[in-house]
């Protein structure tokens, strides 16, 4: 009796089981199923595909050039530093030399140099006649307090980060409005979303960005021309290194967090992934980021708490 008993109890718990979640589990792995779907769908289509890669000399850009390139596509490396560009160039050349693409092209780019930008974009059109993904990477960091950071620091990190990629995208518009095709990538950051201490210039123009990819979004819809802004965390790549003091010099030291970030390469097929799921805005992030995200919209008085004893912290050491 006792065990007949417990079977009825186990048949009626997975009754239960069934009957509460089923509803809910059946439509959420349809939809699993749709988004994989389209996923592999729109990744056989980034083939032949051309791609502009600016701040492709190293770090996240490096291995996006790797990651479009082992997808088929028509690469295009920019960057201030041509002899990187080559050697990314020769990397990619020898690392997959059995992938059927074409070879990648090196193109010298300078964003804060903005009355160049229409040139280098002309140039890249005369050669595939298209760009079909232009990937906003470039960008420089900076480490200092908002009063003791000079005015021309400020300047030129919202030049590189933010006007020179405006310019950029606005230059490859044209050509994908006429083409009624197209997708900008712009990689942001968390802080982007909120911002913290000693990143004040940083993160100002990370926000820009965000904004600026909001309102093209909406504007180009009528053109089947997408927008995805990507907001990773901390990503193990040289960019404390090469950031910039509040006074213009450079930090060149590889923060702890920076060198605890993500991988790259993993980075880069995330970036992918959501390109191929047509994602519009992405959060590449561990727990506490995302955490500090929310906690800044839905509970702000704890977050500025937050944000001003670590202030406090960093001034103190």
């Amino acid at each position: 009796m006792k065990n007949l008993a417990e079977r009825s109890a186990g048949s009626l718990y997975w009754w239960l089981l069934a009957t509460l979640f089923l509803p809910i589990a059946i439509p959420g792995l349809v939809l699993k199923l749709l988004t994989m779907m389209k996923e592999q769908r729109n990744a056989r289509h980034l083939n032949g595909k051309v791609v502009l890669i600016t701040g492709a000399s190293s770090g996240l850009g490096e291995a996006l050039a790797h990651s479009f390139f082992l997808a088929g596509c028509k690469v295009v490396l920019a960057a201030r530093r041509k002899d990187e560009l080559e050697r990314v160039r020769k990397d990619l050349l020898e690392l997959h030399a059995t992938v059927p693409t074409h070879p990648p092209i090196i193109l010298p780019l300078d964003l804060s140099d903005l009355n160049s930008i229409g040139s280098k974009v002309q140039s890249v059109l005369e050669i595939h006649g298209a760009i079909d993904i232009l990937v906003n990477n470039g960008g420089i960091s900076v480490r200092g307090d908002a009063l003791s950071t000079a005015i021309d620091v400020d300047i030129r990190i919202m030049l590189v980060n933010y006007f020179g990629s405006v310019a950029l995208t606005k230059a490859c518009l044209p050509s994908m409005m006429a083409r009624k095709e197209g997708r900008i990538v712009s990689i942001s950051s968390v802080q982007g979303k909120f911002a913290i201490p000693h990143r004040s210039a940083y993160s100002a123009s990370k926000h820009a960005m965000q904004a600026f990819c909001d309102s093209l979004r909406a504007e180009v819809a009528k053109d089947n021309i997408k927008v995805t802004l990507i907001s990773p965390g901390y990503i193990n790549t040289a960019l404390s290194l090469n950031a910039l003091t509040g006074t213009g010099a450079s930090y060149g030291k590889m923060d702890a967090a920076t060198a605890g970030g993500a991988s790259p390469q993993d980075t880069a097929s995330s970036i992918l992934k959501a390109i191929a799921r047509d994602e519009k805005d992405v959060m590449l992030a561990p727990i506490a980021p995302r955490a500090a995200y929310w906690l800044r919209h839905l509970m702000p008085s704890v977050y500025f708490w937050i944000m001003k004893k670590r202030a406090e912290k960093l001034n103190s050491t």
